[in-house]
């Protein structure tokens, strides 16, 4: 939409090229005077022009705010009077629909493009357009930066306004020198740190990036805001200056006080309004997102307040009363409503459909000339045509213009419906994290339960009078107990209960996870591995299905074509005599011409260079070295007229085209084989004859594609039909009646390595299914190849499926069989997101790869998105957990086993840490029932936890994978965390060491022959040493030498060293935090050798055999089955 003659607002802002030091200088006025009749000129003539084409004001107000863009090219053939008179009663959504459907049959009832746009008071010649105000998006720090280096000489146009129009009227400006400093030195300053602070959010991901464009830093929105806020300022200060002494009977002095005061206090408001440059809400979230820029605000009004009541002689000011602050504070809040209005109105923005335009659209095309699309993920095409031909997505200009109505963008669009679906952070837990929940629950009610009741025993003890102090003598004697005492001996078996509350609850099982990924994650980098979400380690570990590409993925991505089949017979010879000439040239025409590929020969004698995707690269460089064709030549020779770019719903593309001189028009199709095949009535021998395509031949050439696939070899159709020169043939391409030229087979080797991580996958109770676009038999041959599949002879009946098989079956079906299919054929994306859900919903935990744009809801959706680094897409990978850095099968068998290794990890933490909490809790609770007090005092129980807790973790976590962890099942999703060798191992640990601490609590004093306090500290260091020793043994869950390649962690070696140090640092000298005394060296060997015991008990414990069925889950058999006997 735009007016006749459009002004352009910046003008208004940035002609006042006016010397800042000449507003000081009162000699120099006249200069001022002659700046501020030119500034308001310009105003004046704005404002006539706006009422002057009253439809464009109306437009703005009226229209909603996410409709069209329209670019506009009129149709010559098109009545004027016809467009202006068509009555336009369609809705926004209603159109919007019509173009996300291609309706090109409702859209041409309402008059096609031309009509939509002069409904909707569109100019086509000004080519403007109208873009929603959520679309757009500016860097608040970049704009702080900006503000600072102009010194706010584009942004204060009401200050400039102001002060030139008080200079001309009234020969003196309101707003001093000082005084204007000041405004610049806060606004500069405390408005920079203030919006620059701001934090990211989420509206922010959801809009394209800026690039390299040339549009202007402050754009559209930035104006309609500025210029709103100023001419408010403009109006408010005029009247204060003209009318202000009057309306409020005050001197000129306070009137100029309460004009700047009121300007300053308009900043402040203003720097809220500033926050959001789109949105209408300026104060939601500013709590969450942006406690500092309230901490500024609040510094910069008590400024203000400072600089008015007690600076008066510097800042040439007078005291305000109340009534006058109010009155100030209600002129500058007015901006909030006048901004939340402003932002109302919808912003004009020239744009144009130009080379390497990106657009994330719903658009109808009214005028296209040369115009090639490059394709990013989602298809579209374009025609040469003053009438609307084709609507389509997304695309990327490659070459020529046009002009385009846009019904929708953003979110609106198909691109963006599929972006919403991808973008949102879902609240879905991990495997591992659900596990977890469930251990930190039950441990933390077993633990208050332990705390309740050593509570209660502690207490009845003590008031039943059953405790005695040091001297022997009863500690509680009823009333005679003085009320101090009581209420001490109260509070330290409080603090007892509570310690055993802090020692129960697991607070370093959340460090030991996070390390433990941080770590993983760190180290998986050098294993081509890049984790964007850190839970997508520990989910890999869990994975029990991985559905991956064929190419790229499997296969090494780099074609060769192979085989030539020239009607019934294979080509060997490619010699001028083998081929006759006519069919040689027509490959020529359809190699070279219908493709997206390039060819650069740096010098004449230098090896072409070829450009574009795999498979073109592989049938260019085979017609130029093995056909001898000159692309340069070719393409000189002929002239295109129409491009059907390939798209993988229809797996073919097609061209027409004409040789110079000639009025015979060519057509050109090149896809898949059963596509073509199809479209064929004759073929072509290499003799140049045309024979008849008749069942047998048909029959024949089936026969070959079978083969081709069957051995792993991609098959390419060429096909050519010639009609006589007309506008029809122009501007479309038949399908029907064409004559095939020939078949190439092109081979895609798979990968060093793949069958052996494909095995390594399977040995360790991975699935693996393969899906891929190829027809069956060249999948087929592939996952053979690559192991996923075994011979042909072995393949039983469901285990290769095409997409539109698995597509058309019932849900129960799906379910069915959706474990036993390990190939799917020409499945879409569609099919590979049905296949994450139906597995999903069978339990299993799911990793799935892609590289495409239209695989983004399949990783999305998967428990684990695994996308490709060299061949991926931006939004696939921004829709994955993990980028496979060099694209290949053996990375993903390398993150599965870094996956089981976290999990692996986080495990032994498990192990370790419980072992401690068990031998606590029950020490301390069994000690409180019988003796009436707690071995472990508070800071030597909370020391054990916090040195278990930090370094236990940190040296846990750091264990790399081994091999033996691809040795054992995935667990999935419903294996308990806590294994029955685990509570085998922290079971047999725990019980000695509760039966060597009983003892020494009972016994201790007497085996030793040292008084209470030595023996409280013998208990406190060997239980102590006891954890360090079980560190070693948590290093191995299953396998008894514990101690292999622990060389090669020396972290872990550190860590037990600086443990140990701390421990005898705590014992020997910080004798009275920790409530210890020193030991002798005897008495440290004794703890020592005690803690050494638990190695040869954790080698033994494992070799007990334990079942491989849960123990939770036998214990509630038994029960279930002794209720029903």
């Amino acid at each position: 939409m735009a007016c006749e003659q459009p002004y352009d607002c910046r003008a208004v802002i940035f002609n006042f090229n006016v010397d800042r030091s000449l507003i000081t200088h009162p000699r120099k006025r006249w200069h001022i005077a002659l700046a501020a009749i030119s500034a308001i000129r310009r105003m004046t003539s704005l404002v006539l022009s706006a009422k002057t084409h009253k439809h464009f004001l109306h437009a703005l107000s009226s229209r909603s705010v996410s409709y069209t863009i329209l670019d506009i090219q009129p149709n010559p053939h098109t009545s004027v009077d016809i467009l202006t008179n068509n009555v336009f009663n369609l809705d926004k959504i209603a159109l919007v629909e019509i173009v996300k459907n291609k309706d090109f049959t409702s859209l041409n009832h309402l008059g096609g493009v031309q009509a939509v746009s002069t409904a909707l008071h569109s100019d086509p010649e000004q080519s403007r357009i109208i873009i929603p105000i959520e679309t757009t998006d500016v860097n608040k720090t970049a704009l702080a930066k900006m503000v600072k280096e102009r010194n706010l000489e584009q942004l204060n146009v009401a200050t400039l306004v102001i002060n030139f129009i008080a200079a001309v009227s009234s020969s003196r400006v309101p707003l001093t020198a000082i005084q204007l400093l000041w405004v610049n030195l806060i606004m500069d300053v405390f408005g920079a740190l203030a919006l620059a602070a701001e934090q990211p959010t989420e509206e922010l991901m959801e809009k394209p990036p800026v690039g390299r464009s040339k549009s202007d830093l402050i754009n559209g929105f930035m104006y309609r805001n500025l210029i709103g806020q100023a001419l408010y300022q403009v109006a408010v200060l005029m009247v204060l200056h003209f009318s202000g002494s009057s309306i409020f009977e005050v001197s000129e002095e306070i009137n100029d006080t309460l004009m700047f005061n009121t300007f300053v206090l308009c900043q402040i408001f203003n720097l809220f309004n500033a926050r959001k440059l789109e949105k209408k809400n300026v104060l939601g979230g500013i709590h969450e997102e942006n406690q500092f820029f309230l901490g500024i605000v609040m510094i910069t009004v008590v400024l203000q307040v400072v600089m008015v009541e007690f600076l008066n002689s510097f800042a040439n000011t007078k005291r305000l009363n109340l009534e006058q602050w109010v009155l100030c504070i209600g002129l500058a809040a007015l901006s909030w409503p006048i901004d939340w209005a402003v932002k109302c109105i919808p912003v004009a923005k020239l744009d144009t459909l130009c080379v390497a335009d990106i657009l994330n659209h719903n658009w109808a095309i009214s005028y296209a000339y040369r115009i090639r699309d490059s394709i990013l993920g989602m298809r579209g095409n374009l025609t040469k045509n003053n009438n609307l031909q084709d609507i389509s997505d997304t695309l990327c200009v490659a070459d020529g213009y046009g002009r385009m109505l846009v019904t929708s963008v953003g979110m609106n669009t198909t691109w963006g419906e599929m972006m919403s679906s991808i973008n949102h952070d879902s609240n879905e837990r991990t495997p591992l994290q659900v596990r977890l929940d469930k251990l930190t629950s039950s441990i933390g009610k077993v633990g208050l339960t332990v705390a309740f009741l050593v509570l209660v025993v502690l207490l009845v003890r003590y008031f039943t009078g059953n405790t005695q102090d040091e001297n022997g003598i009863q500690e509680f004697n009823g009333g005679k107990t003085k009320f101090n005492d009581v209420m001490n001996e109260v509070v330290r078996m409080v603090s007892d209960a509570v310690t055993i509350v802090v020692v129960a609850i697991p607070e370093g099982l959340p460090l030991a996870v996070t390390l433990t990924l941080a770590y993983s994650m760190k180290r998986m980098m050098g294993d081509q591995a890049m984790v964007r979400k850190l839970s997508a380690c520990e989910t890999m570990g869990s994975a029990t299905t991985i559905c991956t590409d064929k190419t790229g993925t499997l296969t090494m991505n780099q074609m060769k074509v192979t085989q030539f089949w020239l009607g019934k017979e294979v080509m060997v010879d490619y010699s001028l005599s083998a081929i006759s000439p006519v069919v040689l040239e027509l490959l020529h025409h359809g190699v070279g011409l219908n493709t997206t590929g390039s060819i650069y020969k740096p010098a004449s004698s230098a090896v072409p260079e070829f450009s574009g995707s795999p498979t073109e690269k592989a049938i260019l460089s085979w017609s130029v070295l093995e056909l001898g064709m000159d692309m340069q030549k070719v393409k000189k020779s002929c002239t295109v007229f129409h491009v059907e770019a390939f798209n993988s719903e229809k797996k073919r593309s097609g061209i027409s085209m004409r040789k110079n001189g000639e009025e015979t028009i060519h057509m050109h199709w090149k896809g898949a084989p059963e596509m073509i095949l199809g479209m064929c009535s004759d073929y072509y021998e290499n003799t140049g004859t045309k024979k008849t395509l008749d069942e047998d031949a048909r029959m024949s050439i089936e026969q070959t594609i079978k083969h081709m696939a069957e051995n792993s070899l991609r098959c390419i159709a060429f096909a050519h039909k010639q009609i006589p020169g007309d506008e029809r043939a122009q501007q479309s391409l038949d399908e029907d009646g064409l004559t095939l030229l020939g078949l190439v087979g092109i081979k895609d080797p798979c990968r060093p390595g793949v069958r052996q991580a494909v095995e390594a996958c399977r040995k360790a109770g991975v699935n693996i299914k393969m899906i891929t676009g190829d027809n069956v038999f060249t999948a087929r041959a592939i996952a053979i190849e690559c192991g996923i599949l075994p011979s042909i002879e072995v393949i039983k009946s469901g285990e290769i499926v095409e997409g539109v098989e698995f597509r058309n079956y019932t849900p129960e079906q799906r379910m069915e069989k959706v474990d036993k299919i390990r190939v799917m054929a020409r499945s879409s994306p569609l099919d590979k997101l049905l296949m994450v859900q139906c597995l999903k919903q069978k339990g299993h935990v799911v990793a799935v790869t892609g590289d495409g744009t239209n695989d983004a809801p399949a990783l999305k959706e998967a428990d684990i998105g695994l996308s490709m680094g060299i061949q991926g897409t931006e939004v696939a990978k921004e829709s994955s957990d993990i980028v496979i850095l060099d694209d290949n099968f053996a990375s993903v068998a390398t993150v599965l086993k870094w996956g089981r290794c976290v999990y692996n990890n986080i495990q032994k933490f498990i192990q370790f840490q419980l072992t401690v909490n068990v031998a606590a809790l029950v020490i301390n609770f069994v000690a409180a029932v019988s003796a009436g007090e707690v071995p472990l005092s508070a800071v030597q129980l909370l020391w054990v936890n916090l040195i278990m807790d930090t370094l236990g973790a940190l040296a846990l976590a750091t264990e790399r994978p081994t091999e033996e962890l691809m040795e054992k099942p995935p667990v999935g999703r419903t294996e308990p965390l806590i294994t029955n060798v685990m509570w085998r191992n922290l079971i047999a640990q725990a019980l000695y060491q509760i039966a060597v601490l009983l003892t020494l609590q009972f016994k201790g004093e007497s085996i030793f022959g040292v008084t209470n306090k030595v023996n409280d500290t013998l208990i406190f260091n060997t239980f102590v040493l006891c954890q360090v020793f079980n560190e070693f043994n948590a290093r191995k869950l299953e396998k008894r030498n514990v101690f292999k390649g622990i060389h090669k962690n020396r972290l872990f070696l550190g860590i037990v060293g600086v443990t140990i140090v701390l421990q005898v640092v705590m014992v020997e000298f910080l004798k009275k935090f920790a409530d210890t005394e020193r030991l002798n060296w005897g008495q440290w060997g004794a703890c020592i050798g005690i803690a050494a015991v638990s190695w040869p008990i954790g080698w033994a414990v494992k070799c007990i055999p334990v079942p491989d069925r849960p123990f939770l889950s036998l214990h509630k058999s038994l029960t279930l089955k002794i209720l029903l006997h």
